[in-house]
C-alpha cells in the first residue's frame, strides 16, 4: 500500500516504442478478420522497430530488439513474410541481424486447464528463457487464440491468460503484443468488441487497434476501383486509453512481392504479401477557388433549357455533380458527389422551388448563396 501524499516527485513518462502502438509494460493487440493483412502489417511494424526507421509511417522512439513468435505459420512461411517486407522496403539482412528474432513453436500453451483449475502452461517458461536470452524490447505473439487451451468465451479464463502476458511485460519491462482474430460477420472499424471470445482479452489490452478492408463507400469516395478495394486496409484505434484518439484512420496498401526464389520445379517462385503506408486522395487538394467558383456559377445559372440542377441521387441530366466533374476532371464521380454534398450541407448551395419549363410543374433546384463562395 502506498500513501499518495508521499508522491512528492513526478513519475517518469511512459516508455513508448512507437507512437501509440507499443509501450513497455503494456499489452497491445490488433483485431481483424482473416486475410486483411494483420500479420503483414505487424511484420512491417516489427521490422520498423528493429531497424529504427518509420516504415509504417509511425514515429519510432528508439531502435528495438524484437522477438516474434508465430503459432500459425511454420518457420519457412514466416521467413517468406519477413523477406517480402525486407525486399519491398529495401532492408538488408545486415540491418536486422541481432535485432529481429523469430520462431514458430507448436504444441505448447501459455495457459491450460488442469481439471477445473487454470494453470500456467509450459510456454510461459519458454518465453521467460527466450526473453532472458534475446533481451527483446517487444515480444510479439501471433495470434492470441493459439496461446492458450482455455475456453475463449469465459471471461475469467481470458483474464487469466492476459494476466500471464501483462506479468511478463511488467517483470521484464517490455512491450507485449498479441494480435487477435475477430468474430464472424460484418466488422465496424474501431470496434473493440469485434474480437473473438470473451471481452476480458479486449479489456486487458491497453493499446487495441482494428484492421479492416476498405468498404464500398470508401472506395467510391477515394476513386478506387471496386475490384481493387480489398488491397486497401484501414487501422483504427479501438481502445487506446493511454493517448487521445485519432480523428482519422491510418491507411495501408497490400502489395504482392516476388521473392525470386524459383527453382526447376517452381520457376516463378513465390509472391508474398506485405504492406506499405497509403494516403487517401484529399477531396479538395489542388482545387483552386477560381475553379470551384466557376462550377458554382454554372450550377447557379441552371441549364440552357431553363431547368435547374439537382443534388438528388437519382438525378441524371440535372445532376449537379456533372458540372463539378466538368471543371474538375481529375475527380471521380463519387468525389464530385461529395463536393456537392459538402456545399449543400454548409449552405453554399441550397434548394429552392422553381417552375420547371420542361416538366411544366413546380420542382426544387439548386441555387447559390453568393455570400458563401470559396475565397
Amino acid at each position: 500500500m502506498r500513501d499518495a501524499g508521499d508522491d512528492t516527485e513526478l513519475p517518469p513518462p511512459r516508455r513508448w516504442l512507437t507512437s501509440n502502438q507499443f509501450c513497455r509494460r503494456f499489452l497491445s493487440g490488433l483485431l481483424g478478420p482473416g486475410a486483411t493483412g494483420k500479420t503483414a502489417l505487424r511484420v512491417l511494424q516489427y521490422l520498423a522497430l528493429a531497424i529504427g526507421r518509420p516504415l509504417a509511417g509511425q514515429h519510432i522512439f528508439r531502435r528495438c530488439r524484437v522477438l516474434m513468435l508465430s503459432f500459425e505459420d511454420d518457420q519457412q512461411e514466416l521467413q517468406r513474410r519477413i523477406l517480402a517486407a525486407r525486399l519491398h522496403h529495401g532492408i538488408t539482412a545486415d540491418e536486422v541481424k541481432g535485432w529481429l528474432f523469430y520462431a514458430t513453436p507448436k504444441g505448447v500453451k501459455l495457459a491450460v486447464a488442469n481439471g477445473r483449475t487454470r494453470v500456467v502452461g509450459p510456454l510461459e517458461q519458454q518465453l521467460r528463457r527466450a526473453i532472458k536470452h534475446y533481451r527483446p524490447d517487444l515480444l510479439g505473439l501471433d495470434p492470441f487464440v493459439k496461446l492458450h487451451a482455455l475456453e475463449e468465451n469465459d471471461n475469467s479464463a481470458m483474464d487469466f491468460v492476459c494476466d500471464v502476458l501483462t506479468t511478463l511485460a511488467m517483470e521484464y519491462d517490455i512491450a507485449v503484443d498479441a494480435p487477435h482474430h475477430t468474430r464472424k460477420g460484418q466488422m465496424t472499424p474501431g470496434d473493440p468488441e469485434a474480437g473473438r471470445g470473451a471481452g476480458a482479452a479486449k479489456d486487458a489490452g491497453r493499446l487495441v487497434y482494428t484492421l479492416t478492408t476498405m468498404n464500398e463507400d470508401e472506395a467510391k469516395q477515394f476513386g478506387i476501383n471496386p475490384e481493387d478495394r480489398a488491397k486497401y486496409v484501414r487501422l483504427d484505434k479501438a481502445k487506446v486509453n493511454l493517448a487521445p484518439p485519432a480523428r482519422v484512420a491510418e491507411w495501408f496498401k497490400l502489395v504482392g512481392v516476388p521473392l525470386d526464389n524459383g527453382n526447376e520445379e517452381y520457376p516463378s517462385g513465390d509472391e508474398v504479401q506485405t504492406v506499405e503506408p497509403w494516403t487517401p486522395p484529399k477531396l479538395w487538394a489542388g482545387l483552386a477557388a477560381e475553379t470551384l467558383n466557376a462550377a458554382l456559377t454554372e450550377i447557379d445559372a441552371g441549364m440552357p433549357n431553363g431547368q435547374r440542377f439537382s443534388s438528388a441521387g437519382p438525378a441524371r441530366d440535372r445532376a449537379a455533380w456533372r458540372v463539378v466533374h466538368k471543371h474538375c476532371p481529375d475527380r471521380s464521380e463519387a468525389q464530385c458527389r461529395e463536393i456537392i454534398k459538402t456545399w449543400t450541407k454548409n449552405g453554399v448551395l441550397y434548394e429552392a422551388d422553381y417552375d420547371d419549363p420542361v416538366e411544366r410543374k413546380e420542382r426544387k433546384g439548386l441555387r447559390l448563396d453568393t455570400s458563401k463562395r470559396p475565397t
